[in-house]
């Protein structure tokens, strides 16, 4: 649930939080993992053939991974990365091409070679791998596995890795820019009495033995950390919806005594995917279905496996983020996990710095949702409750490079500021068809904040650089002084970033522009001046 793994959920209510550290030293590891080095910028991930099969009782797990790439630059002796992080360890590493010598290195398998590569050149890299992999303490809001039971006793085993990355346990190019073009294939080995459930479509499944093996395929790009193996008491139910593109399979694995209320309250996915296709175009993944997974852990947006785990209630584990009751109308994994196939799994951010790119658009999914379920009020009403939980503590873009997120207010701050750009816009449909094109032009692509931010300014006609500015890259929240005289309003900005440009509607027709300079308009009518609450700038009266 990108991240919110970074809401903390206490007895006394939820908070939001995270684990920014704006005073962290990075290291040479961080750089390794976040960066685009010379060990990965002349090879691109094709595909991933891996097998994974897990030991409830020993905690750990062990399989295969072959790599397949392409050459992207010619390149002579050449060291190639592949992550992997320990405790797990690379029992054996064999590739299509002579390898000099490989070692594994803390979290990292460097493989060295004696050989011109040249551009447009395909190989394989194999990865035999076990170990016991790190834990989850409290999954997801920590990357790790999860061995635990369902209600029964029966063993139940996942992963949630969107944070500390799939090398957590499985070995690859862990790395958010590159996604295995032409999907992968996942082979999840269990005990007879288990199922193993993944990403994409059930394409085998074989007994030998005590194990089954289920391989499941995904056609489409994939996050590596949407690569999650799923292995319980499931029992499979399906239904189908009439999209854009057609006829989308749904597909529901649930704990075998969860199916009746499953079935009941699985009926919220077809609204969803109605109102999501409505906003930003069709599901981008019809040919590897739509799934729900029930989940050990709250949930996480894994592509074409959404992790479901929020007991069966609405609003978030039964409450409502927002506080104004609206959020109690619908179920909030359901909503925001799906949300995410759009924005995160469709449109990918390149670094984990631009991670607002998934969280701010997904988290105002949750209001453009309650929009088309419910009605226009109730959708600004919710989004002006979940500023409530904005924090300011820190900007929401990280630090490039080192695998760092910025603020958790990437959620409500980042979803307000993309409402305030809707009211800026003043034009709905031209909103919609942004979001539509987004989604369209930059379709199962890895992006960077700059093209998302360069598209929204050159769709809607409108410079919004310094909004951006505004509100990914500083704490602070534009303050509209004003003090008013009969029809005379005076007004001025102050806590804004240089030459910012964030014009407001008052009184339901009439425009200003506010700079950090006084300035004085008539207004049609003498009667208090209206403020409209849907743009997230505070509104100080100083007369």
């Amino acid at each position: 649930m990108k991240k919110l793994s970074y809401t903390l959920l206490f007895a006394s209510g939820l908070v939001f939080g995270q684990f920014f550290e704006k005073d962290k030293v990075f290291t040479k590891q961080d750089t390794l993992k976040g960066s685009n080095t010379s060990y990965r910028d002349f090879w691109d991930v094709k595909k991933y053939d891996l097998s994974v099969e897990p030991d409830f009782k020993q905690k750990s797990i062990k399989g295969i991974n072959t790599i397949s790439f392409d050459i992207i630059k010619d390149v002579t002796n050449p060291t190639f990365q592949i992550d992997l992080q320990q405790p797990m360890k690379a029992d054996k590493v064999t590739a299509s091409f002579p390898i000099a010598h490989y070692k594994q290195d803390g979290d990292f398998i460097f493989i060295t070679t004696h050989k011109k590569f040249k551009k447009g050149e395909k190989y394989t890299i194999d990865v035999t791998y076990s170990g016991n992999p790190t834990i989850a303490k409290k999954a997801p809001w920590d990357g790790g596995w999860v061995f635990t039971e369902d209600e029964k006793g029966n063993p139940w085993m996942s992963v949630a890795d969107e944070g500390i990355g799939a090398s957590i346990w499985l070995p690859t190019k862990d790395i958010w820019s590159d996604e295995p073009d032409n999907g992968i294939i996942m082979k999840i080995i269990t005990p007879n009495d288990l199922v193993g459930v993944g990403n994409g479509r059930l394409i085998d499944k074989k007994t030998d033995g005590g194990k089954t093996a289920y391989t499941w395929q995904v056609k489409n790009p994939i996050n590596a950390y949407s690569i999650i193996p799923n292995i319980g008491k499931y029992v499979n139910f399906k239904d189908t919806f009439n999209g854009e593109k057609g006829k989308l399979d749904l597909d529901y694995w649930v704990l075998d005594y969860n199916l009746d209320k499953a079935k009941k309250h699985f009926e919220q996915v077809k609204p969803m995917l109605s109102a999501f296709e409505y906003w930003f175009g069709p599901y981008p993944f019809y040919e590897d279905s739509y799934k729900l997974v029930d989940s050990p852990y709250l949930g996480m947006e894994h592509q074409s496996n959404v992790a479901y785990g929020n007991q069966y209630m609405n609003g978030y584990l039964g409450r409502d983020l927002s506080g104004t009751g609206v959020g109690l109308k619908w179920d909030f994994i359901i909503i925001h996990e799906s949300g995410h196939e759009w924005f995160a799994n469709n449109i990918t951010a390149k670094d984990q710095a631009d991670m607002w790119i998934h969280e701010s658009f997904t988290n105002y999914s949750e209001v453009l949702f309650t929009e088309k379920y419910l009605d226009k009020k109730s959708a600004d009403i919710y989004a002006i409750g979940i500023r409530n939980i904005i924090s300011n503590d820190v900007p929401i873009i990280g630090k490039y490079g080192v695998r760092n997120e910025g603020s958790g207010d990437m959620y409500p701050k980042g979803a307000n500021m993309i409402h305030t750009i809707r009211q800026v816009i003043n034009n709905d449909e031209k909103f919609r068809q942004i979001l539509r094109g987004l989604n369209k032009d930059f379709y199962h692509q890895t992006v960077t904040t700059q093209q998302v931010e360069n598209y929204i300014s050159s769709k809607s006609g409108i410079d919004f650089s310094g909004v951006f500015d505004q509100y990914l890259r500083t704490v602070k929240i534009p303050t509209l002084e004003y003090t008013q005289n009969g029809d005379s309003l005076k007004f001025r900005y102050t806590d804004i970033v240089k030459n910012l440009k964030l014009p407001v509607i008052i009184n339901g027709d009439q425009t200003i522009t506010p700079t950090e300079s006084w300035q004085t308009v008539k207004l049609k009518k003498s009667t208090p001046v209206e403020w409209n609450p849907n743009y997230y700038i505070h509104y100080k009266n100083v007369q």
